[in-house]
């Protein structure tokens, strides 16, 4: 799933569905959609691992709101499977303290947040509790997208952006846990997985699809972030596991 902010504010979550391609560029692009329901305006936070000095203007948001089903037709490149698998589980620099750029993607506004100790920008509603990232000290060296969501139950359109990764040897799902304020070590995982790649070390409860995402995917709609050319892979995670992101390596990395 994600982070939250608040410490009671988001009721449910389930049904999360998240895509990732590495680019040749030295970027990542990820899709990421889900079902909650919350009872006042929530930020998620997604933590990301940028290049160091990612600037705001370099990660780059894509509105989906025109595709709102894009993971029904990646679902569409599978015969029906279902896994039960289990997840894989720099100081902050000098910086203006100017509000974080704001971007409107469809039903949402999001930024990208440099460092943890950017958050000051944001508005306090969408700032993590003090001392979360603390607690998780493999964090010091990301960075952060954040989508505002409204209040209420319903399913979230995907929301997408792409990054300049610090981990070009390898495809990042940000999948760890925060939802009432506290770091878990496990929770509950309602997730589907998708993956576009070559060369990556998938352990066996990866399926890949038997064609190419065309013609079942509509990829002139996603703003080049789904390959035509290339197979899909899928991958399902449900019940209570190790909380942490899950990392697909490359077979071939310098």
């Amino acid at each position: 799933m994600c982070c939250f902010s608040g410490t009671r504010t988001v009721e449910e979550v389930n049904n999360t569905r998240i895509f990732a391609r590495l680019g040749e560029d030295g970027s990542q692009s990820l899709i990421y959609a889900m079902s909650m329901s919350a009872r006042e305006e929530v930020a998620m936070v997604l933590p990301i691992p940028v290049k160091a000095g990612t600037a705001e203007s370099e990660v780059r948001f894509f509105d989906f709101s025109a595709y709102a089903d894009v993971f029904a037709d990646l679902n569409r490149c599978f015969p029906e499977v279902t896994y039960r698998s289990r997840p894989e589980g720099a100081a902050p620099t000098t910086r203006s303290q100017a509000p974080l750029k704001v971007v409107t993607v469809g039903a949402f506004d999001a930024s990208f947040v440099p460092t943890i100790a950017d958050f000051n920008r944001l508005d306090e509603r969408f700032r993590l509790p003090e001392g979360v990232w603390a607690k998780l000290p493999g964090y010091a060296s990301f960075g952060f997208a954040v989508f505002k969501l409204r209040k209420g139950r319903h399913d979230v359109h995907p929301m997408a952006f792409s990054f300049p990764t610090a981990r070009a040897g390898s495809v990042f799902f940000p999948t760890l846990h925060i939802h009432d304020g506290e770091v878990h070590d496990q929770e509950d995982f309602d997730h589907t997985l998708f993956l576009q790649g070559r060369n990556l070390r998938m352990s066996s409860d990866w399926d890949e699809s038997p064609r190419l995402a065309m013609p079942q995917v509509k990829c002139h709609m996603t703003h080049g972030m789904i390959d035509p050319s290339m197979h899909v892979h899928r991958r399902k995670i449900r019940g209570k596991f190790s909380n942490g992101d899950i990392v697909v390596k490359r077979k071939f990395f310098l």
